[in-house]
């Protein structure tokens, strides 16, 4: 093990410790409950993900040495003309539409620290954020869907505007 992948590995872990400790709320008692099998299915992929990623880097960091870096290894990412096309989806679905999708529609959804998720993609996988970050998104609505159970209906001619309920 490379000083480089353990540092790696430690921010791995920080970031997604973080994620879910700014947002606790859903998991505590106000929270989603039990993790649905939908959630589950997101962190089962994103730990798979995670597991066959690191498996290809430690191999590739041991690989190429001292030489081992994100430029090496974005250089690496253009072996050829398939590689080629892949690595672009690759690099613009994780540098531009992560960061863009998950900070916005986070912000939408009330998940804090929804940029934490882009910052976890670079030292654990592009798919391993995405799937925390569904997780995340599946929990968050099952709050919601329950908070909106729990409070009082509005009568259909209410007028919000009233600040008295009519007599």
């Amino acid at each position: 093990m490379t000083t480089q992948l353990l540092v790696f590995g430690v921010l791995g872990v920080l970031t997604t410790a973080y994620a879910f400790w700014v947002n606790r709320w859903l998991f505590g008692d106000g929270g989603a409950g039990r993790v649905s099998v939908l959630e589950g299915a997101y962190y089962l992929f994103g730990v798979v993900s995670v597991c066959i990623g690191w498996y290809f880097n430690v191999r590739y960091t041991h690989h190429v040495g001292s030489q081992a870096s994100y430029v090496s290894y974005t250089k690496a990412l253009f072996a050829n003309f398939a590689a080629d096309s892949a690595a672009q989806d690759y690099i613009m679905v994780n540098v531009v539409l992560l960061p863009l999708w998950t900070i916005v529609d986070g912000r939408r959804r009330g998940i804090r620290s929804p940029w934490i998720y882009f910052v976890m993609s670079l030292f654990t996988s592009l798919a391993f954020a995405m799937a925390f970050y569904l997780a995340m998104v599946e929990r968050q609505e099952r709050v919601r869907r329950r908070t909106a159970m729990a409070a009082p209906a509005v009568p259909a001619d209410a007028d919000p505007d009233r600040t008295v309920a009519p007599t």
